[in-house]
């Protein structure tokens, strides 16, 4: 990890949509084994739900959990337009500006999510939903006592509204995520009714639960599409407080939220005020941390964890560290090779990179051991391809035999081990190999390509903690005579720069839940390597992979999914779309000692800090200290 993820297993599932067409039957989401479109308390993928209409609260909260204080942090995930080091906008939902982290948090949405269930959602502003049996249509009813802030009424026209505006002019990821959501008409004002594609994927129903809803009127007299600093109105637990742009922003618990004493919202939301703080380096932060500036961290930076817990509030027990597991899957980090550039687009030389970077000197050298090196977009999950494809992974690769590579059909590709020295001759001398069979020579000591170009790559990154982790990389590069360089620069010029997909190669993280779907396009589809925005960095446009992402979305079972998912690994992984990096399953964190907390993590989130609750007595001795 080392380097702030980008997208969350649970950021992952709430972005999230079979191929061949032997398996492109409907999709019955949250069906539930009924066959009628009766009234239901929830819903999720298989229609499997661990909660029973009459449940009063979710397993992992405490119901009594106390309200009040302050729980400040410097963010650790992101969404849409969201940016990790500064914000200058409060509207998340669209490509412009960089949005301030936290908002999502002032907006209701219709379903819940439990943490404890891979994708299952209840009802939050909808108090239940019928969907018919073809599973195309779905009716969601509205909670008579469901708010905005000024007190006013969501109605069906409101839901309407959101999921039109955000697919007609959100962010590009929205747009696609919804490419499936053919209508939608409020038919009173407590009922509005969705209806989807055949073969839609079997998470866009779930996606559209978990959008925010805003309010027609409200933007009746502004544009939902600009950048903004005026803060929305919004239906959710906080509204917007204090702030400062580009260095801290304030929510503040809405008083008698109309949502709180919900199952789906009973023991959550403790805190008065949820803030965070934005540092342009990493270092700056952590003293930030040591000095209370701020009460909670997560670490992402193996030297930190290693080597700076040691200042006096560790010591005297006032901050406390902890390693939490981390029980879903780890997807993919690495540096992506962005394939649109000429230079990238021979599969040869992106695997040349690869053998070029030493990872067992890096975790050895730089992060004290704590890392395993990355395989799969699918790492640390039963949907990560190994050893030979299975029978059924067979039929659905079959049919692109000649278009794929052939190892696709054998033993998946796993990055090489190096003798850890840094500079393992055998690994840069296969480098040297495979470009020259790719038709890159070397001349006067330089490699060139078939037009006698020189061959020169740029890393881009938005922030120098990271820069170690390239230089002997970048020497390596250089030793087979490919001129490499790094560049930083400032975090809203690098988000101008990935949107606009101009760069060479750059570090991106992303994890998928259990149930990957439509998110999957955004990632690895044709269509979004055209699209502006998009988060397939890397530019993969392959008509297999395309079906391969419908068979996953096609699949009827778990077993169906598990089988589609390590078929499209295999096929992604031979492409040498990125050079993988590293993984661990687990969260460092550090806290300052003011907090309560259950008894039980959720399995499938930190669950920080929804469910976390201040704690004045801990407080009152931290302060005496």
């Amino acid at each position: 990890m080392e380097r702030r993820q980008l997208l969350t297993r649970r950021d992952a599932l709430a972005l999230s949509a079979a191929g061949l067409a032997t398996l492109a039957a409907p999709r019955f989401i949250g069906r539930a084994r009924a066959d009628s479109d009766d009234e239901r308390h929830g819903m999720s993928a298989f229609g499997d739900l661990k909660y029973q209409p009459d449940f009063r609260h979710f397993d992992y909260v405490d119901p009594n959990a106390p309200k009040g204080g302050v729980f400040s942090q410097v963010g650790s995930t992101r969404q849409y337009n969201q940016n990790f080091l500064t914000f200058n906008s409060l509207n998340t939902y669209i490509l412009k500006g960089d949005g301030a982290q936290g908002m999502e948090l002032t907006f209701a949405t219709l379903m819940a999510r439990a943490a404890d269930e891979p994708d299952a959602m209840y009802g939050l502003a909808a108090r239940a939903v019928a969907i018919a049996p073809d599973g195309l249509t779905y009716r969601f009813f509205l909670r008579p006592e469901a708010r905005f802030h000024d007190g006013s009424r969501i109605l069906a026209a409101d839901i309407a509204f959101s999921l039109t505006t955000l697919k007609e002019k959100g962010h590009p990821i929205i747009h696609q995520l919804l490419r499936d959501m053919t209508g939608i008409e409020a038919a009173d004002e407590e009922t509005v009714v969705v209806h989807f594609a055949e073969k839609r994927g079997r998470d866009v129903p779930l996606f559209v639960a978990g959008l925010p809803i805003f309010s027609r009127a409200y933007y009746a007299t502004r544009p939902f599409d600009e950048s903004t600093l005026e803060a929305p109105l919004g239906s959710g637990p906080y509204k917007v407080g204090r702030f400062e742009v580009g260095r801290y922003i304030e929510y503040e618990r809405v008083r008698n939220w109309w949502g709180a004493n919900l199952p789906v919202s009973v023991g959550q939301n403790n805190f008065d005020t949820v803030r965070y703080e934005f540092y342009r380096d990493r270092d700056v932060a952590f003293e930030g941390f040591t000095g209370q500036s701020y009460l909670f961290r997560e670490e992402f930076t193996s030297r930190v964890w290693a080597t700076r817990y040691d200042f006096p509030a560790i010591r005297d027990h006032r901050v406390k560290r902890e390693v939490l597991p981390d029980e879903t899957p780890s997807g993919a980090q690495g540096w992506f090779i962005n394939t649109r550039r000429e230079t990238f687009r021979h599969p040869k030389l992106r695997e040349a990179l690869i053998y070029a970077f030493d990872f067992e000197w890096t975790n050895k050298s730089l992060m004290y051991g704590s890392y395993q090196r990355t395989h799969s977009v699918f790492q640390n999950s039963d949907m990560m391809a190994k050893g030979a494809p299975s029978r059924e992974e067979l039929a659905l690769l079959e049919p692109f035999r000649g278009q794929v590579p052939d190892e696709v059909f054998g033993e998946p590709f796993v990055p090489p081990v190096s003798d850890g020295s840094g500079q393992d001759r055998a690994l840069l001398r296969k480098a040297a190999q495979l470009l020259r069979e790719a038709g890159f020579p070397i001349e006067n000591g330089r490699l060139v390509d078939a037009r006698g170009r020189k061959v020169a790559i740029e890393f881009l990154i938005d922030e120098p903690t990271f820069q170690p982790h390239h230089m002997l990389f970048i020497k390596n590069l250089n030793l087979i005579g490919i001129a490499a360089s790094l560049r930083v620069v400032d975090p809203v010029q690098y988000r101008a720069r990935l949107n606009d997909f101009d760069f060479d190669l750059t570090v991106q993280r992303f994890s998928f839940s259990t149930l990957p779907g439509e998110t999957l396009r955004s990632y690895f589809s044709s269509q979004a390597a055209a699209t502006r925005g998009s988060y397939n960095l890397a530019g993969i446009a392959d008509p297999a992979i395309d079906a391969l992402i419908d068979a996953v979305i096609a699949a009827n079972t778990r077993d169906e999914l598990v089988t589609a998912a390590r078929a499209l690994d295999r096929v992604i992984r031979a492409g040498r779309y990125w050079i993988p990096h590293w993984y661990k399953a687990s969260h460092w964190i550090a806290y300052w000692d003011v907090f309560g907390r259950p008894a039980t993590k959720p399995r499938y989130a930190r669950g920080i800090p929804e469910t976390w609750w201040y704690d004045r007595d801990k407080a009152g001795k931290t302060e005496r200290t």
